[in-house]
């Protein structure tokens, strides 16, 4: 009985140590990423719950709240909702190439082989390069009219 009591009172110090380094170095690493104002989300929803029936006006109550950019939670994903013209220009044209990829999901990554697909690949040199031959040779002028007669007859089909 004395061996474990004197186990637990050296263990418990200890992990109480540790979960108080973990919890802390999070809250410090989520300070110095320098994010958006926005409202605290909740655990597994995240900010779901302050989307209405009319999406847009909620956002816009938000951002009279929150300032012209804040950042939302959809479930465990990290949303920047930009309300202002002069910083969406900001975003996607001076600094587009930053917000150019995409997240990297578990289905992209079972589904194509470890995101090896154009359509789940970041942004990236192996990006462009898919892209640029399916715009070649997929996309062409050339190609897109042979497969003319195939596109009306689906039209006709539906």
């Amino acid at each position: 009985m004395d061996a474990a009591l004197t186990l637990l009172c050296l263990t418990l110090p200890v992990a109480f140590f540790f979960l108080s380094k973990l919890f802390t170095s999070r809250h410090y690493y989520n300070r110095s990423l320098n994010l958006p104002p926005g409202p605290k989300p909740w655990p597994i929803i995240g900010n779901f719950n302050l989307i209405g029936h009319l999406p847009h006006q909620s956002l816009h109550k938000l951002s009279q709240k929150f300032g012209p950019i804040m950042q939302l939670k959809f479930g465990s994903y990290p949303v920047v909702i930009v309300s202002s013209a002069e910083m969406a220009k900001q975003i996607l044209r001076t600094n587009d190439h930053i917000f150019a990829s995409r997240p990297q999901t578990a289905a992209g990554k079972y589904t194509t082989y470890y995101y090896s697909n154009v359509t789940w690949a970041p942004y990236g040199a192996y990006w462009r390069q898919g892209r640029k031959i399916y715009l070649h040779e997929l996309f062409s002028s050339k190609r897109l009219d042979s497969y003319h007669d195939i596109r009306v007859e689906e039209m006709r089909a539906f």
